[in-house]
Order: C-alpha cells, then structure tokens, then sequence
C-alpha cells in the first residue's frame, strides 16, 4: 500500500502544475506600441483603459497588457513590434501612423487597432473606411486635413502676422501631405510659411530661435506622436519667444498654450479600447469598420493670451468649446 501510495502521490505532483499554466493562458494579453513616453500620454492610456471597463475587460484581473515604449525614437518601432509579437499577444494596439504601420509590418495574423492615424486609406493600412480587411482596423483623425483649419486660427488670433510657421517632424510619413496643404492654405491668404524641421530635443529649441530670425508673427505646430511627447518643451519655448502658436489638442492648452484645435485623443483611445475588447470578445477587425471624429474641440487659454498681449476676438470665443482663464 505504501507504494501505490507514493506512486499516486508522484503522479500528483506531476500533473499539479498544469492547472495554473491553464489559468494564465485564459487571461488575454493586449500589446500596447506607442510611439511617445508613458508621462505625458498618461490620459489618453486612462482612457483606453476605460474602453476596456466598459467592455468588461480589467487590467490586471482579467486582461494583461504588455506596454511597448519608443521614447520619440521611431527606429525602435519594428524591433518592439517583433517583441510584441514574439509574445504572442492577442491584440495589438497601435498608437499613431508608424506605430500602426511597424505592427502591420511585423504581423498579418495578430489582429491590430490602430489610433491616432490620419487617412489609414492612404498609408494602406486599411482596404477601405467600412471595410477594412485585413488583421487592422481603429479610430482614424483628421489630423492631416485639420492643418489647414489650424493656420486660419491663429491668423485670426495674429492677424498682423506676414509670416506664420509650421513645424513639422520629417519623420511623419505624412508630412508631404501636411505640408502641401498648409502651403495651399498659407498662399490663399498671402502669408509667408517657411517650414521649420524637428525630431529632436535640440531641433526643437533651433527651430524656436529661427523663428526669431524669420520674424514669424505665429507658428502651427503639426500633429506629431513626437510633439505631443514634447507638450512641455514646446509650451514653455512658444512662451518664452512670445510666439503665437496653435497645437492639435487640447492637453497643449491645458498646459499652458495659446489654442489648439483637433479631436479628443483621450475619446480615441476609449474607442481604441473598446475595440479591443470586441476583438477579445472574437470580432474580427475587417468586420469592424473604422472609426471617425465626429465632433472637434477648439480650447483658448486666455491666460496665455494675455501674456502675449494679444486680444482673443470674439469669433474665436464665440466658437471655443473651452476657455482656459
């Protein structure tokens, strides 16, 4: 009797481990690849989480999610990509143009979600706006198209202004477009519109200073996965030369800007989440059709203004969603 009863307690303890590795493997695992850095994108993760509640899904309890991180450095997007990959995650949500792209280059079976891309259509990301086959599909902005809209604003806030600036990041693969549209823009309304390039730090604080011997009387800031990561920086450099400057989002004038004008990022990512958890759910991504803005938010920081002595007009604040005092 001893002996069968050791041989069964033996056995016991062989097969033990198998129920927690079947535990682990019920939990879904969501990849999150973002171009930026975790500080100053920590609202809009709060919002993608929210997406994921409110489809019943929990970080920690009963999803995981295994964050990828680039630090503004676009290079490390295909390596993270592979990395998510490699871990054999379920889902992969991809925040911005190259995020979204290193993914789908990375993977056609994973399913993707994309946010924060402007014409998917365009960069082939997707087949189509309703159905967009493939393993991709998200909420897309009109960020590209928006450009335009954002250089007539701070026209209006500027109006002396000859020369407006844009800022672009030559690493956005939609910077030809943006720039083409803004050019069209600038010449309708017969205002000079040198292009100032940054993807770093210290392009940035160069691009600044040039400014100064542009004599640009406001500056259009692109919307770039990079300046947004740079929200700070970028503020306190538009302050300090006492340049005009208008920004894609509202978080720009939260933190101390003049405007901004675009969608909510913080309602993308919500979507974002909610779509991933469809797909957990067992959707496919062609069968969901991606997303678009339906409403824009245009915010005036009046505090700023003042510090740049310039006088809102009240056109722009009859239109302001929010007034920052």
């Amino acid at each position: 009797m001893r002996r069968r009863e050791l041989l069964l307690l033996l056995g016991g303890m062989m097969t033990a481990p198998r129920a927690p590795r079947a535990q682990q493997k019920a939990m879904p695992v969501i990849g999150f690849l973002h171009f930026g850095s975790p500080g100053p994108y920590a609202p809009y993760v709060a919002g993608f989480q929210r997406g994921l509640i409110e489809t019943g899904y929990v970080e920690g309890q009963n999803a995981a999610i295994e964050y990828r991180w680039t630090e503004g450095q676009y290079d490390r997007l295909p390596a993270l990509a592979a990395d998510l990959v490699g871990h054999k995650v379920d889902v992969i949500v991809a925040v911005s143009s190259p995020s979204a792209l290193a993914a789908k280059s990375a993977t056609s079976m994973i399913p993707i979600v994309f946010a924060g891309v402007s014409d998917p259509v365009g960069i082939g990301l997707v087949a189509s706006l309703a159905r967009p086959g493939g393993n991709v599909t998200g909420f897309s902005l009109f960020n590209v198209e928006l450009t335009p809209k954002r250089l007539e604003l701070v026209s209006e806030l500027a109006p002396q202004a000859g020369v407006i600036a844009l800022l672009v990041n030559p690493n956005n693969p939609q910077i030809d477009s943006v720039m083409r549209d803004v050019q069209e823009a600038a010449s309708a309304k017969r205002v000079q519109l040198p292009i100032l390039k940054a993807n770093t730090d210290g392009e940035i604080d160069a691009a600044f200073a040039t400014l100064v011997e542009l004599q640009a009387g406001a500056l259009v800031v692109q919307s770039d996965p990079f300046f947004g990561s740079r929200r700070e920086q970028l503020v306190a450099l538009a302050s300090r030369y006492a340049v005009p400057a208008i920004y894609a989002f509202r978080e720009f004038a939260a933190s101390g800007g003049l405007i901004s004008y675009g969608p909510s990022l913080t309602y993308a990512l919500r979507q974002v989440g909610i779509y991933a958890a469809k797909i957990l759910n067992g959707e496919k991504p062609a069968d969901l059709p991606v997303q678009q803005p339906t409403t824009f938010e245009l915010v005036v920081n009046l505090k700023a203004a003042k510090a740049l002595g310039l006088t809102v007009p009240p056109s722009i604040l009859a239109r302001a969603d929010e007034v920052i005092e």
